[in-house]
């Protein structure tokens, strides 16, 4: 099977730091994602200090596998770049996809925590991470070597499936 069937979040990491040319190819990952009208609009902050992978793990009760990720990425949404109004999320959301595939075609494990649209969140690291007003942290992607291995449990109900009508 695809990659789409052995992807699944991992919280859990090995003191492991992640090559720079392996970070590049999620990022690369991520920029191939496709977007409204072409408009690529996001921009990446990367994380690898342990202070400030503590400081971003505190943010929200869900974002505690930060602290113990080898990098975090940050994903911006650029509101100058974004050509079509209310698509930039879709985008991100590609974007994110694409990076998290990436990572389990490189062996590593990853997680997706939500910031965007959670305005305390959001805030929490505009602040810290000098964030413009005109980009929105959409999302914290941590990653790094898992910890332990575990099955991957597949999501597909057919009565979720709908032909021509509800």
């Amino acid at each position: 099977m695809s990659l789409i069937f052995k992807r699944k979040s991992i919280r859990k990491y090995k003191d492991k730091k992640i090559p720079d040319d392996v970070i590049e190819n999620l990022l690369k990952a991520g920029m191939q994602a496709p977007s409204a009208c072409n408009a690529q609009p996001w921009e990446f902050i990367v994380v690898s200090s342990d202070e400030d992978k503590r400081a971003i793990s505190k943010m929200h009760k869900f974002a505690t596998p930060a602290a113990k990720a080898s990098h975090l990425i940050i994903t911006l949404g650029n509101l100058n770049e974004s050509k079509v109004h209310g698509m930039i999320e879709q985008d991100l959301g590609a974007c994110n996809e694409n990076i998290l595939l990436q990572a389990t075609y490189e062996g590593l494990g990853a997680v997706w925590l939500g910031f965007h649209p959670i305005e305390d969140r959001v805030l929490k690291l505009k602040e810290y991470l000098n964030i413009p007003d005109y980009c929105i942290p959409f999302s914290v992607i941590c990653v790094g070597y898992p910890d332990s291995e575990s099955e991957v449990k597949l999501r597909y109900d057919e009565s979720k499936v709908h032909f021509d009508r509800f």
